[in-house]
């Protein structure tokens, strides 16, 4: 017996892509003006995701910084968490939490909004849209809302990275707008932008190639393909295997991202000039599987992160559906 042609697909915004495969055929397409839902639908989503996986991801950042400036030992992620709570309590894995959430109120609210934008610019009404699509929407969204969350991001990364320094040198910023006011006020207001930028960019274009083109794809899989229903249950596998494709996509970015934003403007020389250039020195002195360092709390950071914020969207999809 043949099977059975899948549903239409439309592109109006998150609330009406990949459907059910049983859903009514006379349901009414949601309006085009909308698009204010996949802003706050990714910014709501993402902010739980980031607030419950921080502790991982600070975990993640020290990982990443370890052998910068020839120093020795490298610790594995139990260690480097045991660490870090033995050296600065247990409130020292919360460290730049609040940055973390106004990152993700700003980048991943800009992400999801713009993907679903460009998706139904795109995308051709009633007909699937091909996975190439998918993955230039995600990749564009992914670099716009760097831009936008570079200043959280380096915040974020910077009030991570502090306790890893010594005291005399730690930068000692108490919240994210502290934070924020002080680079401004010592780097100069640019400095919030042209400071790791470009290797955010490039990273947040990766990753949002994985975390929102791949669970597309993965969920339009599970559904269609293998008849799974519109459920919990699938948003949870298929963000499960979105987490892992970002992650083997993005770490090598992501390290070379976190040691230019750490480095210091007021140290005299820079270690790192730009993106390849870093990961060119990261090679030449410590190795081609350096650019993996911290993979593991990567993929232990992504994997919560991705399935609570797509589980949290795809709820709050059903909840403001009708608004």
């Amino acid at each position: 017996m043949a099977a059975a042609a899948p549903p239409k697909e439309h592109h109006a915004g998150m609330e009406e892509r990949l459907s059910a495969p049983d859903a009514p055929k006379n349901t009414k397409t949601a309006p085009k003006n909308q698009a204010w839902k996949g802003f706050a639908q990714g910014s709501l989503g993402a902010a739980v995701g980031g607030a419950c996986a921080h502790p991982l991801d600070l975990i993640k950042v020290r990982m990443q910084l370890q052998g910068e400036g020839g120093a020795t030992g490298k610790l594995n992620m139990g260690q480097m968490g045991m660490q870090i709570v033995r050296n600065e309590g247990l409130l020292g894995l919360t460290k730049g939490v609040d940055a973390s959430i106004s990152r993700q109120l700003v980048y991943s609210g800009v992400r999801f909004g713009m993907y679903d934008v460009l998706k139904n610019a795109v995308g051709e009404e009633g007909k699937p849209l091909h996975m190439g699509l998918k993955v230039l929407c995600a990749a564009t969204a992914g670099a716009v809302g760097a831009f936008a969350g570079n200043p959280g991001d380096l915040a974020m990364v910077r009030m991570q990275a502090d306790g890893k320094l010594p005291e005399a040198e730690r930068r000692g910023y108490k919240n994210i707008f502290d934070a924020v006011s002080k680079i401004a006020r010592t780097e100069g207001v640019f400095s919030l932008w042209r400071t790791g930028v470009v290797p955010n960019m490039n990273r947040a274009t990766i990753i949002t190639v994985g975390q929102l083109a791949a669970y597309d794809q993965c969920k339009q899989l599970l559904t269609y393909e293998l008849g799974a229903g519109d459920t919990i249950s699938t948003h949870f596998a298929a963000s499960f295997m979105a987490a892992f494709i970002a992650s083997a996509m993005s770490n090598p970015v992501d390290v070379a991202k976190t040691r230019l934003m750490n480095q210091r403007k007021d140290a005299g020389t820079q270690a790192y000039t730009g993106t390849l250039n870093c990961m060119g020195s990261i090679v030449k002195n410590e190795g081609p599987l350096a650019l993996y360092k911290g993979f593991a709390a990567t993929f232990a950071r992504q994997c919560p992160y991705v399935v609570i914020t797509w589980v949290t969207v795809e709820q709050l999809k059903v909840v403001m559906k009708d608004w």
